[in-house]
């Protein structure tokens, strides 16, 4: 081979290793790290041309830097507030990506029931009015069941996060004290408890400490094997987190233009109450037009081809008219 071909391939190679070096980054939300994981690899298998990365810092980050402008795009658990919003230096859409469940998971020593929470009992949990194990109010709730006389500790998370959004926006449409005393945020001022980063670090606090309850997301109670709670929904009905009914909590709300909406402690009988939409945040009109329509054909894809692979991971599929109604407004986005 002569020195000339040699040259050539080496050109070649480094401007083909140069290309495959796109990389979009984005950060945000804990709570759909597993599918977001997922689709970016598997979209990185069918265009190896593309690395999507993406850092599991919670939805108070994921915002703060998306209206920064230091990501390629965000992703939250809670939408973003009107004032959030205009203080963005890029205009910004809302996607939904998935629906997820929120879930009071616990670690009680000799009790392998399945525990039932009403609306009032997981508030003052939460609130440091109930602080054991036994008491009388829980007992109610789970004839049969023999609880110990042991201290709750209740564990949350320290970091800003979009699933401490969708667990204090359902705690405080069900209890007036947790609206007036709390209220509902990425981040609060929690009345009690430890504080864990992520709902990897809950998940783990819980595991770990005889006695805990925490909130979090699904997929991370099925993955570490922590019992969950079934929860009393609108209609009184004690509904266990699943697929089934983290749908049926979306079945027939009315989706907003800008895709922001809350749908805790949803009116139908079979609807988990703790269940919402998570949300990419994606500049409409970015700096980088290459990799805005990147992200753009990503968003359709993940439509069209994403949407069949959540169900293993124990999220809930898009309703196909939200998913309808997406398209739209990304076709809207920054033109190809």
């Amino acid at each position: 081979m002569n020195r000339a071909l040699r040259l050539f391939i080496c050109i070649a190679v480094l401007a083909t290793c140069a290309f495959a070096q796109t990389t979009l980054n984005g950060a945000g939300a804990t709570f759909p790290y597993p599918i977001y994981s997922k689709w970016f690899n598997e979209y990185h298998n069918l265009h190896s041309d593309i690395q999507i990365n993406y850092q599991s810092i919670g939805s108070g980050g994921g915002i703060r830097q998306v209206q920064a402008g230091t990501v390629d795009f965000g992703a939250t658990d809670g939408p973003m507030s009107d004032e959030q919003i205009s203080q963005s230096k890029v205009k910004v859409l809302h996607v939904p990506a998935v629906l997820g469940a929120v879930v009071p998971a616990y670690n009680i020593p000799g009790v392998n029931a399945e525990v039932k929470f009403t609306p009032d009992v997981l508030a003052d949990i939460f609130l440091g009015k109930i602080t054991s194990w036994n008491d009388a109010r829980i007992a109610k709730a789970n004839p049969g069941v023999n609880f110990p006389n042991q201290t709750i500790t209740v564990v949350h998370r320290s970091d800003g996060s979009g699933t401490t959004y969708i667990f204090t926006d359902y705690l405080s449409k069900v209890s007036p004290d947790w609206q007036n005393v709390v209220g509902k945020g990425t981040s609060v001022k929690w009345p009690i408890g430890l504080g864990g980063k992520g709902n990897e670090g809950v998940a783990g606090s819980i595991r770990q400490l005889p006695g805990s309850v925490g909130y979090i997301e699904l997929i991370y109670a099925l993955q570490n094997k922590i019992p969950f709670g079934i929860v009393q929904n609108s209609s009184k009905n004690f509904i266990k987190a699943s697929l089934d009914s983290t749908t049926a909590a979306a079945v027939g709300v009315k989706v907003p233009d800008d895709f922001r909406v809350s749908i805790t402690n949803p009116p139908g009988k079979n609807a988990y109450p703790i269940a919402s939409f998570t949300w990419l945040l994606v500049p409409t009109n970015p700096a980088d037009a290459k990799k805005g329509k990147i992200l753009k054909d990503f968003l359709f894809w993940m439509l069209d081809s994403g949407q069949g692979m959540v169900e293993a991971l124990s999220y809930a599929p898009l309703p196909k008219e939200v998913m309808e109604k997406e398209k739209a407004a990304i076709a809207k986005m920054v033109k190809p």
